[in-house]
């Protein structure tokens, strides 16, 4: 309707219901979370480490609330690095089998529209009794690491703490100061000691970073779009530059997840795992290579595909972005899946790893609100709180519901693509094409950060050439975005 505002919220909400998820808790679920009183324990069980006057810190999105994971570093005599990484102990208050636990297990993840989020947990946990705030005292399972010089972790241990984020930081501005573009973010600033607390880590990310490249582990570029959004209308589409502080972030991650799938399977459990198995196209990865004059082997291998990528990247960081998209589909989709004490490990492709769950983020998975209790009992010696029956069903449905997720997402993303264009019809643009078949041939704009389609004079165009494209019509609703190629 002229003049009339499109209401994005809306449009997201309606994608949520269309995708099968309930975007308002159920009465039982907010009647529960008022039973919640304000505050964790403020002092730690006598069996529980008090590590609240380590210099803890987090690093998340600038807009970040509901904080899963806080970090800590010290070098330690023979130069090797203790890296302790604390997740928020969510199983703490959200017990299993609750009217809350039930709900987040129907949910599976958080969404993450641009526009609104829509919390797995109900936001005074997530946001706040759970979120490992600053100034909070919480409760956390700590994975504590050894890293040695080469970058591998010779050591490792799990254990329930009482932790208190000294600094709540942000990638962007923490990733400028660690890259000398910048001054130090306030947080750290007003902290003793976490100037070289976060100098130390980002050591520690770097060593981490080089084994899981002589590994193999595959790098890709993405384009992400962040909306600017002012009195409900979205003004501008941005995208962050990726950083160092994100490069911190990713390592100790990986580093975690890949210690918790060890941890268990050396205490005899039953785990969900994330994988991603090794592709079926590989014969189509290697003829992509074969483009650009690199033979990959016949078998397989994940380490000359990463330095594959790595030169592309390095080569042509322009179009970078859409070979990786273009890996990624031919890698296939990533999966939860059971596993049994003792099975062989199915692994993650991309990360060049056999032991991987996800477990890091426990306010906005449930595959990770599962794994922590499995990790519960294992520090404990306490029985199993899941089958290997159970587990299967929780990991096929968490895999059905995080696709379903990223659908909701995507989906987003173009429609608030197209509110911003539908101002600029008939403006020409560059761009670059992304996709040439019958179904359609597609443009993704070099500076607005936008795809759409090619319906006008499409022929004689395809993947990797470099277009003129106008602008012609959109469809916000659906998200369309139909362009004239300029001959």
């Amino acid at each position: 309707m002229p003049g009339a505002l499109f209401d994005l919220e809306a449009r997201a909400r309606r994608a949520m219901l269309d995708a099968g998820f309930l975007p308002d808790f159920p009465p039982e679920v907010l009647a529960e979370t008022q039973e919640f009183k304000s505050a964790v324990q403020a002092s730690p069980k006598p069996q529980v480490r008090d590590l609240r006057h380590l210099a803890w810190s987090s690093i998340d999105n600038d807009t970040s609330r509901d904080l899963d994971q806080v970090e800590y570093a010290e070098r330690l005599s023979d130069d090797s690095i203790r890296l302790l990484v604390g997740i928020a102990d969510v199983d703490s208050l959200v017990s299993k089998g609750s009217a809350i636990d039930r709900q987040a297990g129907l949910e599976s993840t958080s969404v993450y529209t641009g526009v609104k989020t829509f919390p797995m947990l109900p936001t005074e946990l997530s946001t706040d009794l759970t979120s490992l705030s600053e100034g909070a005292h919480r409760s956390a399972l700590v994975i504590e690491l050894r890293i040695i010089g080469s970058g591998e972790v010779d050591c490792h241990d799990v254990y329930p703490a009482c932790i208190l984020n000294c600094a709540k930081l942000a990638y962007s501005s923490t990733g400028a100061w660690l890259e000398g573009q910048g001054p130090t973010p306030a947080p750290a600033a007003k902290t003793q000691g976490m100037e070289a607390q976060l100098r130390l880590q980002l050591e520690a990310s770097g060593r981490l970073r080089n084994i899981r490249k002589q590994h193999g582990t595959l790098s890709f570029g993405s384009i992400e779009p962040t909306p600017v959004i002012e009195h409900g209308e979205v003004k501008d589409l941005t995208v962050r530059k990726h950083n160092v502080a994100e490069d911190i972030i990713e390592s100790f991650m990986v580093a975690a997840n890949v210690t918790m799938a060890k941890f268990l399977k050396e205490k005899g459990s039953v785990s969900i795992r994330r994988v991603v198995k090794t592709p079926k196209r590989w014969d189509r990865i290697q003829a992509i290579a074969a483009q650009f004059g690199v033979q990959l082997p016949n078998t397989p291998d994940a380490r000359p595909l990463s330095d594959f990528l790595e030169r592309r990247k390095l080569a042509d960081p322009v179009h970078f972005p859409d070979l990786s998209l273009s890996i990624v589909k031919l890698l296939g989709p990533g999966e939860y899946v059971a596993e049994s004490p003792g099975a062989v490990p199915e692994g993650h492709f991309g990360l060049a790893v056999q032991d991987y769950t996800h477990s890091t983020a426990p306010n906005r998975r449930y595959a990770d609100l599962v794994t922590q209790r499995l990790l519960k009992a294992a520090t404990g010696n306490l029985s199993v709180p899941y089958s290997e029956t159970e587990l299967g069903q929780i990991a096929a449905h968490c895999t059905e519901r995080g696709d379903a997720a990223r659908k909701v997402e995507r989906l987003m993303r173009k429609v608030i693509a197209a509110t911003v264009l539908s101002k600029r019809i008939g403006e020409i643009f560059e761009g670059i094409i992304t996709g040439a078949s019958p179904k359609g041939t597609y443009v993704r704009l070099l500076k607005f950060p936008a795809e759409g389609r090619v319906t006008r004079n499409p022929q004689g165009i395809d993947v990797g050439d470099k277009v003129r494209v106008r602008l012609i019509s959109v469809e916000v609703d659906k998200g369309f975005i139909d362009f004239e190629n300029i001959i």
